[in-house]
This record gives C-alpha cells, structure tokens and sequence, in this order.
C-alpha cells in the first residue's frame, strides 16, 4: 500500500472491521449440523479510488483488487493481496509498477476473556518497480482487540516504500466497528504514520466507513483525509492526501 510524495513516499489507510452476528440457539444448532466452513477464502473488490494510510494509491483514480486467505485451525494464518496503483508511475518518481502485491502470514488467538492478540509480518511488493532505494517494504505488525475496538502498531524492518534512510518507521492505528443495525457497520479510524529521518513525511490521517452487506456483497462508503500535504503525484501533481469520499464494493467467497 503505497504512496507518492514530493521527495519521498510512505503509506496510507482504508480500514474495514466487520461486526459479527449475533446467532441465535437455532442458527448454532443449523451450524453444527453443516459442513465445516472452508479455511480458503477469495475475495475481489472494485474501488473509485484505492487509499491507503489516507493517501490515494491510484492518483484519485479507480482501482481493481483482490486477494485470498488461508487460516488453519491453530489460529495460523496467510495470505495475499493485490490492487491496480499509479503512485509509482506518477512524477517525480516515472517509476515501473502498476501493481500492488501484499504477501501476509501471522497468528491470531484470544489471550483473556474478549481479547484478542493478531501478530504477523506483512511485504508489499511492486514488480518491476526501478526506484532506488526500492518500493518493495516489510513491515511486522501486532494488534490487540476488544470489543469492538482495535488498537495495531505496524514497524517497517526494511525502508519505508523507496524512503531513504526509512527503516524503522511506524504506523499507530486505532480503529473500532460498530453494528448499527439493518445489516450496517460504522468503522471510525484514526491512524499516525511516523516516517523515521523525514519529519515532512509524517502525518495524521482518519477515516469513517459505513458498510452494508446485501445479496452477499459488501458495499462501503468512507470519508478520508489526512492533515498533510507533502504527498503529491501525477502531471498535475494532486494532493493525493486531501479529503474525500471512497465508494466501494466487494465480494468474498
């Protein structure tokens, strides 16, 4: 998940908890009866604009996604993830890349009644990208969940998205997910990326998302914004941090 600056880059957030049901005693006994859900799952998406920690990946444009998951019973799990971008493209850097793709692993469990602890490390990878230093980024990450609140750290273990000198920097997310009833969850977001030796390059960004299952799609709409303006891109050189509203649909199956 990356994203273009005037003289560097660093990333952005769309985030999207989804409330679980409240079941009722027949629909676990109904469940019980059936097969065991599949631990595979796929997913696509399409977004009129693919944002990331606030800042827009795709130059305020439409971008494609999807992904897949695997989760073993031991709380393990992998799984990968990719989206259409531009940023990489886009001036000052006229970079290679035109693809996102997340390869993720890590492990989730309940470590005290109602909290739960998700560790793992994440890589984003942007074939062919020729910026030097690379675009390719690994970050390790740790969340912990209550409630519906969730608090995330993400430390990046190599430089963060072809900043120089950026190892070391980090990513501060607090997020929660509400049921609203009627099939709707409210997920407010504010999240804190701090770019280690490019004090310009850190910055606040927040979001709120109304999300709606219907006819087993999930379909969102997110107000965005940050309070920077360090990240530009494109031959008119947008703010690609500006506030805005992100519309989106997805199906997992």
């Amino acid at each position: 998940m990356k994203s273009t600056l005037v003289a560097s880059v660093a990333p952005l957030a769309l985030l999207a908890l989804m409330a679980l049901p409240v079941q009722t005693a027949h629909a676990e006994e109904a469940a019980a009866a059936a097969p065991a859900a599949s631990p595979l799952s796929f997913n696509i998406g399409l977004v009129n604009e693919y944002r990331y920690r606030g800042i827009s990946q795709s130059r305020l444009d439409p971008a494609l996604q999807g992904g897949a998951d695997y989760a073993f019973e031991s709380g393990f799990y992998l799984g990968t993830w990719a989206s259409t971008i531009k940023w990489i493209k886009d001036a000052p850097y006229n970079g290679g890349a035109s693809v996102e793709i997340d390869v993720y692993g890590g492990y989730k469990t309940e470590i005290a009644s109602g909290l739960t602890l998700d560790v793992g490390a994440l890589t984003y990878i942007y074939p062919s990208n020729d910026l030097n230093p690379s675009a390719n980024t690994t970050e390790i990450y740790g969340a912990l969940s209550f409630g519906p609140m969730t608090v995330k750290y993400s430390h990046s273990v190599t430089n963060l998205f072809g900043t120089a000198d950026s190892k070391g920097s980090g990513y501060l997310d607090v997020s929660a997910s509400f049921d609203v009833g009627g099939g709707f969850t409210l997920v407010p977001h504010v999240g804190y990326q701090k770019v280690k030796n490019y004090n310009d390059g850190s910055y606040t960004d927040y979001s709120v998302t109304l999300n709606k299952d219907f006819a087993g799609f999930t379909f969102g709409a997110a107000l965005v914004g940050t309070d920077t303006k360090a990240y530009m891109g494109g031959p008119s050189m947008k703010n690609l941090g500006k506030d805005g509203i992100v519309v989106s649909v997805k199906k997992t199956f």
